[in-house]
């Protein structure tokens, strides 16, 4: 799934250490998300949504993703 977690935390001036302290996950797991390798549970998009101040659908581009299902199918 393709997020702006990466866009999100440099606009904010954090680190991948410091947005995983804040969301209780490890460095890997925030790295493995930015690289769309991972796609984040429900509630750690909650979480990582309220850090950024966004909706989790801005923040996991739904409709951008929607769009790409839909185009596979």
């Amino acid at each position: 799934m393709k997020t702006r977690v990466r866009q999100c935390r440099q606009a904010a001036g954090l680190t991948q250490q410091q947005l995983a302290d804040r969301v209780g996950v490890s460095v890997r797991t925030i790295l493995s998300i930015e690289k769309e390798q991972y796609s984040p549970s429900l509630m750690l998009a909650y979480r990582l949504a309220r850090v950024f101040g966004v909706t989790v659908e801005q923040l996991c581009r739904l409709e951008e993703n929607l769009r790409e299902e839909q185009e596979d199918e």
